[in-house]
């Protein structure tokens, strides 16, 4: 024990002289300045965004929003073409003016900009008359979580709504003394908060479990009884207020078009009769019995599966949750023995409380990791409080929580990956065959994998999309008007299907592009280093000289010749047996593939002809 002790101790002191600097008065603006900027150029060196989401809805969304197609088409995107699309317009706008790097490079700064709001708040729970080394410290662990790494820079959305989220938790912490003031200087900031975490809910329903939890934070407020249901009436309405400045306008035209602010989602309390009775809730990620619900951090940490479709290491929740049962365990036998109890603060009491909620509603509501994010950026600073509500000395709260956050983020290696591309000259291609009378055809998307209606942004706008089948809740009414849309169209007619591609081909473009910008490809000499490189490194391509100087990269022989043509009839023959139950025929012989690409990374789709008699049922 003394040797760990020890061991403890020289680590301490290494950390405190080698993190000396951030005692400087200008630390904090150097920091503030700087990080957002490394987050920017790591969303640039990571590359384009290219979720399934993104590929789904993200990009569709917003093209027919600009375009006039909400209900021209029909749930190309599956039931997430009604997702409201304020939230994307960001970045569909940065890659309208900007180059697909700079764009990149804008969403991860605006990403990193979580870093100032981390501080904020770590400096509010540590101390404002304490220095800034501590909370520069706790800020810096904080955003390096796996779930926030995953979403730099792309378009998921939660990194960005985080900013919203962690702002109004900053508003209240920063204005403590303002609370518990006459209700003239506590409104305000209630009202503030509650605004913030609204527009976040509006722009996404899923930042809802924070809005509730703050909600219920501030009725458990140090005040009195009617002083704390004030505060919280008034957090409810400045909620409000925010959801309907962004998410509002979305509803009332939801509401408009099919009778269902949430439409197709919660049909089962609104009655629309375009979708069915059903709430489109996922439960997939749900805990499933009593002792899940009281063991779901393990579960989940032993099984990332369990809340998110990518592999992510999650040990920092379990060792929150023991944390947070041993402080409350400390606490009561502190008391029963008469023992002085570490106090950590009426904010740092509403702060961990805040973090419970925020977890229970969202194991109960969602249970999806990916919403947890600006959570995520929180549990750091809730291990530091609780190792400070267990040990009695500060030196010792120092060296516990140091090393528990330092192992953690150990632990949390690699980052997760939803999706990215190498850069290219445009964002989004495909190569576009002849129409012959696109205002007059419907395309059909059948299939629910891969994402289809991303290309829909890039085919002639004439078209008509109807995604048939594809996840949305469809009901006798909105079958009956998919038939009339098509009965209005003459034809021809398509469908619309994804294809399989060469991924030797791929992976030979990513190798050849990272060859290029060393600079191997350009002369004699640099394709002497290449080709010496590939037998180091078993490169998997051979090094094929040009005439005209340097050199490109090629497939080995036995590589390059891949059946595509027996896999892609499979894709077809399986649409045509499902596309069947709704009375549209596909003619096999007529499907053609097309190249599309998101940047570098190659993508192919089927276009094939479709003779659509829809069944009355």
């Amino acid at each position: 024990m003394t040797s760990v002790r020890r061991a403890l101790a020289a680590m301490d002191a290494w950390c405190m002289r080698r993190t000396a600097f951030l005692d400087r008065p200008r630390a904090p603006l150097v920091f503030a300045l700087l990080v957002p900027v490394l987050f920017g150029l790591a969303a640039v060196v990571i590359g384009q965004d290219d979720n399934w989401d993104l590929r789904n809805y993200h990009l569709y969304n917003v093209y027919a929003l600009l375009n006039d197609r909400i209900g021209f088409d029909l749930a190309p995107a599956r039931f997430q073409t009604y997702f409201n699309p304020t939230l994307d317009l960001l970045y569909y706008g940065l890659h309208q003016w900007l180059s697909p790097p700079a764009a990149g490079f804008v969403m991860g700064a605006l990403h990193g900009m979580n870093f100032l709001l981390l501080f904020g708040i770590a400096r509010c729970l540590t101390g404002m008359d304490r220095g800034v080394r501590l909370p520069l410290l706790l800020a810096c662990v904080c955003i390096l979580g796996p779930g926030f790494r995953g979403e730099l820079g792309n378009t998921m959305g939660d990194n960005t709504t985080a900013l919203l989220v962690l702002g109004a938790l900053y508003l209240m912490l920063s204005r403590w003394d303002a609370l518990a003031d006459r209700v003239a200087k506590a409104a305000p900031v209630v009202l503030g908060a509650g605004l913030l975490v609204g527009l976040g809910t509006g722009l996404k329903l899923t930042n809802a479990p924070y809005a509730v939890a703050l909600l219920l934070a501030c009725i458990a407020l140090p005040l009195p009884w009617r002083r704390r249901m004030m505060l919280a009436v008034l957090f409810g309405i400045g909620g409000l207020a925010g959801l309907a400045l962004t998410g509002g306008w979305w509803f009332h035209k939801m509401w408009q078009m099919f009778g269902n602010p949430l439409f197709p989602q919660f049909n089962n309390i609104f009655h629309s009769p375009w979708a069915t009775e059903n709430g489109v809730i996922d439960a997939y990620f749900l805990p499933r019995t009593l002792r899940e619900y009281v063991l779901w951090p393990f579960i989940f940490a032993a099984d990332s599966g369990r809340v998110t479709e990518v592999a992510t290491r999650l040990v920092m929740w379990p060792v929150a949750y023991v944390l947070f049962a041993a402080s409350g365990l400390a606490l009561l036998l502190r008391r029963w023995r008469g023992a002085r109890v570490p106090s950590i603060g009426p904010r740092a009491r509403f702060f961990l409380l805040f973090v419970g909620l925020s977890y229970l509603v969202w194991m109960r509501t969602f249970s999806i990791y990916r919403y947890l994010v600006a959570l995520e950026l929180l549990v750091p600073l809730a291990i530091w409080l609780l190792w400070r509500a267990i040990a009695v000395q500060e030196r010792t709260v120092h060296r516990l929580a140091g090393v528990t956050l330092v192992v953690l983020l150990l632990c949390a290696i690699p980052t997760p990956r939803w999706g990215n591309a190498l850069w290219g000259e445009r964002a989004y291609s495909a190569e576009v065959p002849a129409f012959p009378a696109p205002a007059r055809s419907v395309v059909f998307i059948a299939q629910p994998e891969p994402p289809m209606a991303w290309l829909a942004t890039m085919l002639p706008p004439q078209l008509k999309f109807i995604g048939v089948g594809t996840g949305f809740p469809e009901s006798p009414a909105w079958r009956e008007r998919m038939r009339q849309a098509v009965a209005e169209r003459a034809g021809p007619h398509y469908v619309l299907l994804g294809a399989v591609k060469h991924e030797k081909l791929n992976t030979l473009e990513n190798k050849l592009a990272v060859a290029r910008w060393l600079g191997l490809t350009d002369d004699a000499a640099g394709c002497a280093k290449l080709d010496r490189l590939g037998r180091v490194v078993r490169l998997q391509a051979h090094v094929q000289r040009l005439p005209g100087g340097g050199c490109t990269l090629a497939l080995p022989p036995e590589q390059r010749e891949i059946d595509l043509d027996t896999p892609n009839r499979a894709i077809v023959a399986t649409a045509a047996q499902h596309l069947a139950g709704y009375g549209i025929a596909v003619e096999a012989a007529s499907c053609k593939v097309y190249d599309a690409a998101v940047a570098r990374r190659t993508y192919r789709y089927q276009l094939c002809t479709a003779l659509p008699r829809m069944n009355p049922e």
